[in-house]
């Protein structure tokens, strides 16, 4: 059971990364299960729907992993301001350092999928939805009014994710230090 399991496993983190490097639709079956090192057959087993149900689990995944991660980054602080400031720093050493972070194959497949995977785009649409949430919760905490803190848990999002893109597309960080500089002028 337990080798089950670690297949499985395998299948979602190898699909995850090929998803971030290559592009949902460039990424195949056979290259997941041999970069996995998975058995050929528990591709199947554990995705009898194959591809796309395996770009959910990698969805879900991925989503769990950077929700915890912004959890525990936004924790360090008190202040939302500094908290926030302080998160997009981390996002930037670990750019800096890998030219990649872990929560971007969401935004690969979102792109490539929405208007062909009604499944697959939900599963998304959750996963910005979670993100949205710890900023929105962080400012709420803090003291901020809940319609409010929504709404600007839509705005740090979108802009954290659109910096990204930016970055990625500029091979530095400079996006994610302006939006990092005017956190205070959106928040206070």
């Amino acid at each position: 059971m337990t080798d089950k399991v670690s297949s499985k496993d395998k299948l979602i983190k190898t699909a995850s990364r090929l998803f971030q490097l290559q592009g949902y639709h460039a990424t195949g079956l056979n290259q997941i299960t041999k970069e996995s090192g998975a058995p050929k057959g528990s591709l199947y087993y554990h995705f009898p729907n194959g591809k796309e149900e395996l770009a959910i689990e990698s969805v879900r995944l991925t989503a769990k992993f950077v929700t915890n991660r912004m959890n525990a980054s936004l924790r360090k602080k008190d202040d939302p301001v500094e908290a926030i400031q302080q998160f997009i720093v981390e996002l930037v050493e670990e750019f800096k350092q890998e030219r990649r972070t872990d929560g971007v194959p969401i935004a690969a497949v979102a792109l490539e999928t929405a208007l062909v995977s009604e499944p697959l785009r939900e599963e998304c649409r959750l996963a910005y939805e979670s993100f949205q949430n710890v900023f929105t919760n962080k400012l709420i905490a803090s003291g901020y009014d809940e319609k409010k803190a929504k709404e600007l848990g839509v705005v740090i999002h979108s802009m954290i994710e659109g910096s990204f893109l930016t970055s990625f597309t500029a091979g530095n960080v400079d996006a994610l230090l302006v939006i990092s500089k005017q956190i205070p002028v959106l928040l206070n």
